[in-house]
C-alpha cells in the first residue's frame, strides 16, 4: 500500500481535510526531550507499544509493515474483543516516524488510526490522528456511542503509552 492511501497522513506535518462522513480526532502530547527520547520513542511507535502499552495485545510482535492483516486485541470486563486492522502506511523520516492502519470488517468500528512519533527542535511528540463512524454490523453499530466513550478514554492512554 502506498502511504497516499492512508487517510490519516502520517508522513505529513499538517493533516489535510478528509471525508466528513468520519469523526476526526488529532491530539498532541510532548513525550520528553533529546536523541535518546526520540530514539526510543521512534522504535517503541514501530513496535506496537503504543496499543500495547494502553492495555492491547497484538497478534504481530514485529515492526509494522505497510499491508500486514493482523488482529489488534482488547479485553473489557472479562469481554475480549477482536479488531482486524491493516496497516496501511509507515513513516520512517528524519523527524518523523509511525503508522496508520485501517480497520477490516469484524472490526468495532470503521476507520484509521495513526500514530506519529515526531520532533519540534529537541522536543518529542506523540501525535494521534483518528477517522470513526460505526461499523455496518450488529451489535457494533448499536453500541456505538458507548464506543466513542471508550475511544475517548484509550486516546489519552495512547497520549501517555510512550512516556518515560
Amino acid at each position: 500500500m502506498s502511504r497516499r492511501e492512508a487517510t490519516t497522513a502520517p508522513h505529513q506535518p499538517l493533516w489535510p481535510p478528509t471525508d466528513g462522513a468520519f469523526r476526526r480526532s488529532e491530539m498532541t502530547a510532548v513525550l520528553g526531550r533529546g536523541d535518546t527520547t526520540w530514539q526510543r520513542a521512534g522504535s517503541e511507535v514501530l513496535r506496537w507499544a503504543v496499543k500495547t502499552r494502553s492495555g492491547f495485545s497484538v497478534s504481530s510482535p514485529w515492526p509494522v509493515v505497510p499491508g500486514e492483516r493482523l488482529t489488534v486485541t482488547a479485553t473489557v470486563l472479562g469481554l475480549t474483543v477482536a479488531e482486524p486492522v491493516e496497516v496501511v502506511a509507515v513513516v520512517e523520516q528524519p523527524e518523523r516516524i509511525g503508522f496508520s492502519y485501517r480497520t477490516r470488517p469484524g472490526h468495532p468500528v470503521r476507520g484509521e488510526e495513526a500514530f506519529i512519533v515526531h520532533r519540534d527542535g529537541d522536543t518529542v511528540l506523540i501525535t494521534v490522528r483518528s477517522l470513526t463512524r460505526a461499523a455496518s454490523s450488529q451489535p457494533w453499530r448499536a453500541l456505538f456511542p458507548l464506543l466513542l466513550v471508550a475511544q475517548r478514554i484509550v486516546r489519552r492512554r495512547y497520549l501517555r503509552a510512550l512516556r518515560q
